[in-house]
């Protein structure tokens, strides 16, 4: 919940920074849905792609206040976020609605993000990888291709406190969670990213992105200052 008009300069600064996808790097700004048809006009044109930050599991009906994943296509979206522990934590949103929310996005079409990620209680009782790769196999889609998805690690503990998983962590993790995806689809889960979401900086980009099975990032507070968000990209 940031940015008001005003902050369409960043979006402008950051398209003017990315390159075509030729070098096998993609960026992705997920606003929120007052500026995302706004924002999607100054990326037209440009590698810059603009998604939303959620969707209902319904294409339209009576549900004042929710936006669908059609109405985000409709304002130039190509992506949605679907899980945001923020949303699981703020608004119950369980593993069942999110791989609602995520089956509406294909139906949509367009690419849902789904998040996914502990707490610091279920992480310090030793249970992060089997929570979170639970929470995974929750959240998909029945029937989704491969292709079609992307799954966002972010540990809750990292978010906006300026802590960060230890690579070590991130490698155990990530790991476990291309097994699970291995699991359910097979050779083609290699075709699914898998991004970081725990407080990704350009101080610490290039070493969380080496990572295997880290294929890019989710970022949040630094994808509000163009400036931050292209060194992360650079590192890319």
């Amino acid at each position: 919940m940031n940015g008001l008009r005003a902050s369409l300069v960043e979006i402008t600064a950051i398209a003017a920074g990315v390159t075509p996808a030729k070098e096998n790097v993609e960026a992705l700004i997920c606003v929120p849905a007052t500026l995302l048809s706004p924002a999607a006009s100054q990326a037209s044109g440009t590698a810059l792609k603009i998604g939303g930050e959620t969707c209902h599991a319904n294409e339209k009906g009576a549900h004042t206040g929710d936006i669908s994943a059609e109405m985000l296509a409709d304002a130039g979206a190509s992506h949605v976020i679907v899980g945001h522990s923020e949303r699981r934590a703020d608004h119950g949103e369980t593993n069942e609605m999110v791989a609602a929310q995520a089956a509406a996005a294909l139906r949509a079409g367009i690419t849902p993000i789904i998040c996914i990620g502990e707490t610091a209680t279920e992480r310090d009782s030793g249970k992060a990888v089997e929570v979170v790769t639970n929470m995974l196999r929750g959240s998909l889609p029945a029937g989704a291709a491969p292709a079609s998805l992307v799954i966002a690690y972010e540990p809750v503990w990292a978010i906006g406190t300026g802590n960060v998983a230890t690579v070590e962590a991130v490698d155990e993790m990530h790991t476990a969670l291309r097994s699970c995806l291995n699991d359910v689809f097979g050779a083609e889960a290699e075709l699914i990213p898998i991004l970081y979401g725990g407080s990704m900086k350009p101080d610490n980009a290039a070493d969380l992105l080496a990572v295997k099975d880290v294929n890019g990032g989710l970022i949040g507070g630094a994808s509000l200052k163009a400036v931050d968000f292209l060194s992360i990209y650079a590192a890319a």
